[in-house]
């Protein structure tokens, strides 16, 4: 029998304190598991103490996660080597800026068996205009097969084990399993697929949308508008895969990391509730990520960014109008009525 595998969450934000509830009280429940998770936590003073003491002492992440209680089992430690040590299934739950940065102590220090699953979305920057998912970034930095977990899953609700679904994209039919056992609980969904790049897309480009979404209800127009950007930015998610990752299934689409993703954000989440304020008040987006959401980072203007980075550097922008707006808007380069032009003359309607 092979020995228990060892699991490691890196990231304590909303959602990895969210994950790590469910991974946590998992890992008790199958063999196959190390009854002990460790947790990497950046390192803060809340109120006078140590973040990682707090969760240790109170199994509670006061700062991103209050009055939930984490498993006993889930060991924060503020050294990400330390937390990776020894690791056969790597988490990766941290904001999207952060990846290499986070990810480079490790190089080297991992177990050549060792995998990964990604829960970012946003993609990287690569040198030539081009993009990078994070799941390939991830695998270029540590060398480890990296897989991907997406869906219709706002944090809070999670946590609080309101009933969702969510999608896990990996190729590898044995490591899906042991993931699913890993992640799914009766209040949680899992379904596997081997689609990984339209998983990883669709978690990506929602948080565009959404904040598309966000500037509509900012300028006060109502769900039937709402409407129009979320199915015309399902169109420019569904045209940016088959441009870019040709063979993604249609079907992937219909999964929890595509549509049902994209409903949810586009109603709540963080990018949506920015863009509203960002219309409203005048304010910068950057003025705002820091009053609004108390050290979390902020994903659609970022994503509307590298997204444009590449298509104004393959001239295309003018084939995915919607998210070509959305970021000029976020740039300051569009007034945010702007939104209504770019959905009336969207070349869906033409």
């Amino acid at each position: 029998m092979t020995s228990p595998r060892r699991v490691c969450i890196l990231g304590s934000g909303n959602w990895g304190s969210a994950i790590a509830k469910i991974v946590g009280s998992n890992v008790t429940k199958f063999d196959e598991f190390e009854n002990e998770v460790r947790m990497y936590v950046y390192e803060e003073m809340v109120e006078g103490r140590k973040l990682t003491e707090i969760i240790n002492t109170n199994h509670e992440n006061v700062k991103y996660l209050p009055g939930k209680k984490l498993p006993e089992n889930v060991v924060a430690v503020p050294d990400v080597v330390e937390a990776a040590q020894d690791a056969d299934v790597l988490i990766f739950v941290i904001p999207h800026q952060f990846i290499k940065r986070i990810c480079q102590p490790l190089i080297g220090k991992l177990k050549p068996s060792t995998v990964g699953i990604s829960l970012i979305k946003g993609f990287d920057n690569k040198e030539g205009g081009g993009i990078n998912l994070i799941s390939h970034l991830i695998h270029d930095v540590v060398n480890i097969p990296v897989s991907v977990l997406m869906g219709a899953n706002l944090a809070g609700e999670v946590a609080d084990e309101k009933f969702c679904e969510t999608t896990i994209g990996c190729r590898d039919v044995e490591i899906g399993r042991m993931y699913r056992n890993l992640i799914q609980t009766d209040y949680f969904r899992v379904v596997v697929v081997d689609d990984v790049e339209a998983v990883e897309v669709c978690g990506a480009l929602k948080n565009i949308v959404a904040t598309g979404a966000g500037f509509v209800d900012g300028l006060g127009y109502g769900d039937n508008t709402k409407a129009a950007v979320i199915r015309l930015g399902l169109m420019e998610m569904i045209k940016f895969c088959e441009v870019f990752y040709p063979g993604s299934k249609l079907g992937t689409f219909f999964e929890s990391c595509g549509v049902a993703d994209l409903i949810t954000t586009c109603y709540g989440g963080r990018n949506r509730r920015i863009a509203e304020a960002f219309v409203k008040t005048g304010k910068s987006i950057v003025e705002l990520e820091k009053e609004m959401l108390n050290g979390q980072k902020l994903q659609g203007p970022y994503t509307a960014a590298e997204v444009n980075h590449m298509l104004k550097h393959k001239n295309m922008e003018d084939r995915f109008p919607l998210f070509t707006a959305i970021h000029q808007i976020c740039l300051g380069g569009l007034l945010p009525a702007g939104m209504i032009d770019c959905i009336r003359n969207h070349p869906e309607h033409m």
